[in-house]
């Protein structure tokens, strides 16, 4: 019997509409609808473009429903982590979600520290350090004294809000409340303490609950509009992006880690319990929630974020590159020796001249043309995968053979053999749709159709083309 699932995946610059059909332990993915996610920059900041997404949501709903009569067994949504939206009493956004990258998170953490020690709160939380996170963002709207946060009745995720929309139920799932930075995977709750702390509303936090979570069927008006079957469910599924990814990794054993790629690269390995210590406060690691109660003991990394801005910035001058031109361009281009540390570039905006500049002021050859940008933007992705691992194995006190390089970065075989190169280790790239492949899996753990994740890995062993790397001599 063939089981269909939809599986709807945001990121930070588009987003796509997935059917799966998983017949007899393998998958297959089609792409029913593509869209791009571009924010909306305002005098008051820079904001998601929330209703539109929800509109393209809906458009790929109805491709199944009206267009291809479907039935579906479930659909489920990711989104990037992080960013929420916040409902009055009465149910309706009180504002529009603010993109991470806006201006007001700008030298939040120092703020937060001066409140709570940052000791403190990675004891409460375990979650990487960085201006973006959730917590931050509540802070400066704390400070600001933001109208929206003082009406706010309840706080939903991205992915969250999403589901809430579709199904009218208000629950936040556990693997995209452990990006915020105020959940405590130790205790399996709210940082309640942390939020108190700084004077923050821990009544808008609403009940959480696992990734694979049967949310119940579409909202009727939603099912009457879009040709779905009433009765349709829609689940929480790992809706963090990065956790549907790892769902997916087609590993084998225990002597692996992996690196979801793309705007960000996310690098990291799987836990039983948080690793929650001195060690990793100082390397700074972050322990987000994963499938089947799994910790994903992980480092984030600026990704492809700095070669999209690139792309950004020259298209803005004329100049159109596809992501398979730049790739082409960086193979024919020779290194300089030139590295970038990647955190120094989190705004977005001239890209290709803020690296100029960075390398001005740290005396390293600076690259000239989109070649050039593009082989030092790679090269550095790889350095930095070489200086993660190794922080990794020192955390862990583990060797990793195998990294496995899933999500849409792995198409890039540049950047997959210069990490094989800079690490040592064999790189396995693929399934480049590991997100949706890993949100249609952990939907059909929650419907009872695949038994738990060692199972979902077989089938994404058996389902999609893998490549090797090795380094090269």
């Amino acid at each position: 019997m063939i089981h269909r699932f939809l599986a709807i995946d945001l990121g930070a610059e588009s987003g796509r509409a997935i059917l799966g059909a998983l017949d007899d332990g393998k998958l297959t993915l089609q792409e029913i609808h593509r869209f791009q996610n571009t924010p909306v920059r305002l005098p008051a900041g820079l904001y998601w473009d929330t209703l539109r997404l929800f509109h393209e949501i809906r458009h790929a709903l109805t491709i199944c429903g009206r267009e291809r009569n479907l039935k579906l067994d479930g659909i489920g949504i990711d989104t990037w982590g992080v960013d929420f939206g916040l409902l009055g009493s009465d149910g309706a956004l009180v504002d529009n979600p603010r993109h991470y990258r806006d201006a007001r998170n700008n030298e939040m953490l120092e703020k937060t520290f001066a409140a709570v020690p940052r000791e403190e709160i990675f004891r409460q939380t375990g979650i990487q350090f960085m201006q973006l996170n959730s917590l931050c963002q509540l802070y400066a709207m704390k400070l600001a004294n933001s109208p929206a946060l003082d009406s706010a009745h309840t706080l939903l995720f991205m992915p969250d809000l999403f589901n809430y929309w579709l199904t009218g139920r208000p629950c936040v799932e556990l693997t995209i409340a452990s990006t915020s930075q105020f959940y405590n995977p130790t205790a399996k709750d709210w940082a309640r303490d942390l939020l108190k702390r700084l004077n923050l509303p821990a009544g808008i936090l609403p009940q959480t609950v696992p990734p694979g979570t049967n949310l119940g069927p579409l909202l009727p008006e939603v099912a009457e509009s879009t040709g779905l079957a009433p009765g349709t469910p829609v689940y929480a599924t790992a809706c963090h992006d990065t956790a549907s990814a790892v769902a997916a990794v087609p590993s084998e054993g225990r002597h692996w880690c992996y690196i979801s790629s793309g705007t960000w690269s996310l690098m990291g390995v799987e836990s039983d319990t948080p690793v929650i210590n001195h060690q990793s406060l100082a390397l700074n690691f972050t322990n987000e929630i994963g499938a089947a109660g799994k910790i994903r003991l992980l480092k984030n990394i600026p990704g492809l974020w700095l070669l999209q801005e690139c792309r950004r910035d020259w298209a803005l001058h004329g100049r159109e590159y596809g992501y398979a031109d730049l790739a082409l361009f960086a193979a024919d281009t020779e290194s300089n020796g030139t590295v970038l540390d990647l955190d120094a570039f989190s705004e977005p905006g001239n890209m290709p001249a803020r690296i100029a500049e960075y390398c001005r002021k740290t005396h390293q050859t600076i690259p000239q043309g989109p070649g050039q940008i593009c082989r030092v933007i790679l090269e550095s992705l790889a350095a930095t995968y070489k200086n993660v691992l190794d922080k990794l194995e020192t955390l862990t006190s583990r060797r990793f053979e195998t990294i496995h390089i899933v999500g849409g970065g792995s198409q890039n075989t540049l950047l997959n053999q210069l990490a094989a190169d800079a690490t040592g280790r064999t790189v396995i790239a693929g399934p480049v749709e590991a997100t949706a492949a890993g949100n249609i899996l952990v939907q059909a753990i929650g419907a009872g159709i695949v038994s738990g994740l060692d199972e979902a890995r077989d089938i994404a062993r058996q389902s999609f083309t893998l490549t090797s790397y090795s380094r090269r001599t």
